[in-house]
């Protein structure tokens, strides 16, 4: 089967890097990763950012695989991942993601969120934020937890393009949206699904509330205990163990 992973903001597919060492070590090679337009791969003309287009360019993206695939999602890529789980769930043979809080009624977005959904504030902070060099860039991405090497390469890709698409996606997903979208939640059961918790992520709600969205989904939920946002850089050794475990069970 193929494996399918899928990055959010503000990376690049760069991030998978170290997990892609560990599954290739357990001969899981057939391993594909996709970057979503405006992170790692350029924004086409007309393109929305959308919550709606990236799920759109997500199912084009998988259709053109011969058999359905283990799709892996973080961050924002895991909310893509629950959209095609929801929508378009013969192309899945499972699914993996790490943000099904945010589908929650009591979801509220992190300080840097409302940042980017704010006009004029947001746009302020993605310019400071892809500010200066590509050394410069690498240094905040440190500080925001992502260890070198992949820090300076995912910071290569930074820049005008990729604060457009995430002020135009955090925008299409204000609090109604989410809540809209999160009733149709449990369709994503169609298909088998696991949802890490790293304990120490703040930014996709509650321990609590991870869970209750994961039953809401029929997934499995897995805590990984004291890991945070960036768990796939922090331990991937252990998430590959626990990916391979979940995939091996189906």
């Amino acid at each position: 089967m193929t494996i399918v992973l899928v990055h959010g903001v503000p990376v690049t597919a760069a991030v998978w890097t170290p997990l892609l060492d560990e599954l290739a070590g357990m001969s899981r090679e057939d391993v594909v990763r996709l970057s979503p337009p405006g992170f790692g791969a350029p924004l086409p003309e007309g393109f929305g950012a959308t919550t709606s287009d990236y799920r759109d360019w997500l199912v084009g993206e998988l259709s053109r695989f011969e058999e359905p695939v283990d799709l892996v999602g973080h961050d924002w890529g895991g909310g893509h991942v629950l959209e095609v789980a929801m929508t378009r769930p013969d192309l899945l043979r499972s699914w993996v993601s790490d943000t099904i809080g945010g589908f929650e009624p009591d979801f509220a977005w992190h300080p840097l969120a409302r940042t980017w959904q704010t006009p004029g504030d947001g746009e302020s902070s993605v310019e400071e934020l892809f500010a200066g060099s590509a050394d410069e860039r690498a240094a905040r991405m440190v500080q925001w937890g992502i260890p070198e090497p992949v820090a300076g390469d995912v910071a290569l890709a930074q820049g005008a393009e990729m604060g457009r698409a995430i002020l135009a996606l955090y925008r299409s997903a204000m609090p109604a949206a989410l809540r809209e979208r999160g009733r149709d939640l449990p369709a994503a059961a169609a298909r088998p699904g696991l949802v890490p918790i790293p304990t120490e992520d703040t930014t996709v709600g509650s321990t609590a509330a991870r869970h209750r969205a994961a039953a809401r989904a029929g997934a499995r939920a897995v805590e990984l205990e004291g890991l945070g946002h960036w768990w796939m850089l922090q331990d991937p050794a252990r998430v590959a163990g626990v990916l391979v475990e979940f995939w091996d069970s189906l």
